[in-house]
């Protein structure tokens, strides 16, 4: 629910607030068109500015991302994939008060899901052996360790690593440009996006980041879950981030209090056994 993080932001003024943000954000009957500000990101794509070459291997700096990247080419489940998405109950398909969104109680997002929504800004941070990934929202950060370690071979086992909420990664440079980030071991709470598309512990991800000039990164993210989907499948392909021009990052925190709420106020005052909206 990406209501919490935008609140989180405004302070709890916002949740009391909340029913005139509801409004607004309904769409125009007669333009179809929902009336908000534009983010950052919109705001540097639409700058015709040339831009200088990209530097070789190197992607260190703040990017600006978009809010919500919506998934797609989604594979089909395998039956326990299929049993498993029953036990998700997304928004808007369920009531505020029905969904289990992990995002509602500002859970972590984990990886990958936390490159599809709340993404706005991240920072590449390259050190000798590693690159660290951090991000705006909750600041939080990963590392991708480039000093030639293998990942585990098996997550949650009697001899296996653990699994994490952002999972172990590994990078490499493709080329001049292109850094690829193999990641394993998410933990299962979390979901790949907002429709509540569940993985298993043993699912793996790619990442490709492209820097095409200076100013302009691509992203790619390539899922294999074979416990919960019949084949692989590239969810992403070809996002856009720009750079920050004054590498600032605002401070974007999911606070649990102001979530909690927002859902007595809003969310449990209208709820319904029935899911649908």
């Amino acid at each position: 629910m990406r209501g919490v993080a935008v609140r989180a932001i405004i302070g709890p003024a916002a949740v009391l607030a909340m029913a005139a943000f509801a409004a607004a954000q309904r769409r125009d009957q007669q333009t179809d068109q929902v009336p908000r500000s534009r983010s950052l990101i919109e705001k540097l794509s639409a700058e015709a500015k040339p831009a200088a070459p990209a530097p070789k291997h190197d992607l260190n700096g703040a990017w600006a991302g978009p809010v919500d990247s919506v998934g797609r080419n989604f594979a089909p489940y395998t039956p326990l994939g299929e049993e498993r998405r029953k036990l998700n109950k997304p928004e808007p398909v369920f009531h505020l008060a029905n969904t289990n969104d992990p995002l509602t109680t500002c859970d972590p997002l984990g990886f990958p899901r936390n490159v599809l929504n709340e993404t706005r800004g991240m920072r590449f941070a390259q050190l000798p052996d590693r690159m660290i990934l951090l991000y705006q929202y909750q600041r939080v950060w990963r590392e991708i360790w480039m000093d030639g370690r293998e990942l585990p071979k098996s997550i949650d086992t009697k001899d296996g690593a653990p699994s994490r909420w952002y999972g172990y990664s590994v990078g490499h440079w493709e080329g001049d440009y292109t850094f690829v980030i193999d990641t394993v071991g998410m933990d299962e709470r979390t979901w790949l996006d907002t429709a509540g598309h569940p993985h298993s512990a043993d699912m793996r991800v790619q990442e490709r980041y492209t820097r095409v000039d200076h100013d302009t990164l691509h992203m790619s993210v390539t899922i294999d879950d074979p416990k919960i989907y019949t084949m692989p499948f590239e969810e992403l392909t070809n996002i856009v981030f720009k750079w920050i021009p004054n590498q600032d990052l605002e401070e974007q925190i999911c606070v649990p209090s102001e979530g909690i709420a927002y859902m007595n106020i809003i969310g449990h005052p209208g709820g319904t056994a029935d899911p649908a909206r």
